[in-house]
């Protein structure tokens, strides 16, 4: 977007890479040791030379790994956790902001992180503590920065909020830190140069931080350990700036427990397609021969493939060789079908059964022209006054910008929104809900509405042209809620809107803000070129340099 990241920077790209050997030393995977946090710590982000499919390149990181550090609580903690920024590459982004994707943030809505809408971006040397908590959720969630395209670059982990009452809790024995399963895109570009080219494709897929990409080295794979006979919980986790993932275990189903923070009736499955944003729990028995097994995670991008040991990991019974498995995919018979999930906990949907009887019936219309997305006629542009000040500055709602991106809701009230894909590429696409998690009325694929019983969660998907999904939730979260699609390339040209939670409401619902909240946005306008990074009109040109592809939005005006 053209934001003051755009503004250029006067240092130019330094792009240079080259294939690692597997006896350099690197920041690598937490599959073996994870690295976990408590819900009140301190994250750095930094930048590091990192080869997690053995290309080595500069990325942004959070303390130093890839992917970043899980960050583990228990039902009912409080979270205050400080977002130190130390970033020094001036090839990508040197402010900041990091979310917590999932988490509702009812009362807080200054630490959502989200820039532009909630806050304004962390500067370099600077610092933001986010205190918050979430005293009725438990379950899968992550964290990634959400300014601009940074999280492309490496700025992304885990979240997870255990319950000691979890009812499923009899379904399985293991479920701790080697049971979280991350999967994410890698690209061997940085970022701010690929987000001026249309259609960019990712160069590996990484399961725990690791892979291999299609004519590189044998890089390690990530492993996951089991034991045979017991039961794990595996907490998927979709990272990635755009593909959706079709993910599988050879010679294994597994049970479906969890869709983004909210428990699910159980749901046998041997295949899943996860998109970006999304998470499931599902419970793996260990019920096979002592052997090691691919877990295969299949990237929608043309030509996709395993060989080599691309888009895999090894799932690794204890006393199998350390060796690569050998094992054959095996023939699809029940794969994920969304309709077939249903809330556990409370279903049914809020409000007046039947479509169109909702206290507030939205209607949302995509469409796509030159690389841009328009949401109903209006191209998300962030304002240089985050949306939330603006609301505590006593702006009219309607007046609230940037405008005809910003949708005023009343309190308390049911919504049902429609969304639909009249044109654009690149779907499905996953749309998500800052806030609040939702009832899925219609599934995007699906003909047909459930008021009854369908699932509950935060990321789903919208489809493709000419498909369209319906969601439901009441307005009880006054503050303003990113409502995005969650492929970044997209978000960044424009694919979101701002839903304005009974915004006269927020001053009071959100008080107090911190002061060091307020200072955000002073210190960040006084940014010079150079301090912001991201290349600046070099990363435009470096982008024309490698591609005959489209571009996007060079930045203006050049230096």
């Amino acid at each position: 977007m053209l934001t003051p990241i755009l503004i250029a920077s006067f240092f130019s790209l330094i792009n240079a890479a080259s294939i690692v050997s597997r006896s350099q030393s690197y920041p690598r995977s937490q599959s073996s040791q994870p690295a976990v946090l408590g819900p009140q710590t301190t994250i750095t982000i930094g930048n590091n030379v990192i080869a997690p499919d053995g290309f080595e390149r500069s990325a942004t990181l959070v303390n130093g790994i890839f992917p970043g550090p899980l960050i583990a609580a228990q039902k009912g903690d409080n979270f205050s956790i400080q977002v130190v920024n130390e970033l020094t590459d001036e090839t990508m982004f040197k402010s900041t902001s990091v979310h917590w994707h999932g988490i509702f943030q009812n009362g807080t809505n200054y630490a959502d992180g989200t820039s532009f809408v909630t806050q304004c971006p962390i500067a370099q040397n600077n610092s933001f503590t986010h205190n918050f908590s979430a005293p009725n959720q438990a379950g899968t969630y992550w964290y990634h920065s959400h300014y601009s395209v940074q999280y492309c670059d490496g700025l992304r982990g885990a979240l997870v909020i255990y319950d000691p009452d979890d009812p499923l809790a009899y379904m399985y024995d293991v479920d701790n830190a080697s049971t979280v399963i991350t999967l994410s895109d890698w690209y061997h570009v940085v970022a701010p140069v690929l987000r001026h080219i249309i259609g960019t494709d990712a160069n590996s897929s990484l399961i725990n931080g690791l892979g291999r990409y299609a004519g590189g080295p044998a890089s390690d794979l990530a492993v996951i350990n089991v034991e045979q006979g017991k039961r794990y919980r595996m907490r998927l986790v979709a990272m990635s700036c755009d593909p959706n993932f079709n993910f599988t275990i050879d010679g294994h189903n597994f049970t479906i427990i969890e869709a983004d923070g909210q428990l699910t009736e159980p749901l046998p499955v041997d295949q899943l397609q996860i998109l970006a944003g999304q998470r499931y729990s599902v419970v793996l028995v260990a019920n096979q021969p002592v052997d090691n097994y691919w877990i295969r995670s299949l990237p929608s991008l043309a030509g996709a493939s395993f060989e080599g040991g691309t888009n895999s990991a090894i799932l690794r019974y204890q006393g199998a060789p350390q060796v690569d498995p050998t094992t054959v995919q095996t023939t699809i018979q029940d794969p994920l079908v969304e309709t077939n999930l249903h809330a556990l906990i409370n279903p049914g949907v809020p409000g007046i059964p039947g479509y169109g009887n909702a206290d507030i019936n939205l209607d949302l219309q995509i469409t796509s022209l030159g690389g841009f997305f328009s949401v109903n006629n209006a191209t998300f542009a962030p304002p240089t006054v985050p949306v939330l000040q603006q609301i505590l500055s006593g702006v009219n709602p309607f007046n609230l910008l940037p405008n005809g991106s910003v949708i005023p809701l009343k309190a308390n009230q049911v919504v049902e929104l429609t969304m639909k894909i009249v044109s654009g590429p690149g779907g499905p696409h996953p749309i998500h809900l800052h806030g609040h998690s939702f009832d899925v009325v219609q599934s995007a694929e699906s003909s047909t509405f459930n008021y009854v019983n369908p699932v509950r969660r935060d990321v789903v998907s919208v489809g493709t042209t000419g498909q369209q999904m319906v969601i439901r939730w009441t307005t009880d979260n006054s503050g303003p809620w990113f409502l995005h699609c969650h492929i970044d390339w997209h978000l960044d040209a424009g694919f979101a809107v701002v839903m304005a939670e009974s915004p006269s409401d927020t001053a009071a619902h959100v008080n107090p803000v911190p002061q060091e909240w307020y200072e955000l946005c002073p210190t960040f306008d006084s940014l010079t070129p150079t301090q912001l990074g991201g290349g600046g009109r070099f990363a435009y040109e470096e982008a024309a340099s490698i591609t005959t592809a489209a571009l996007l939005f060079p930045p203006s005006p050049l230096p």
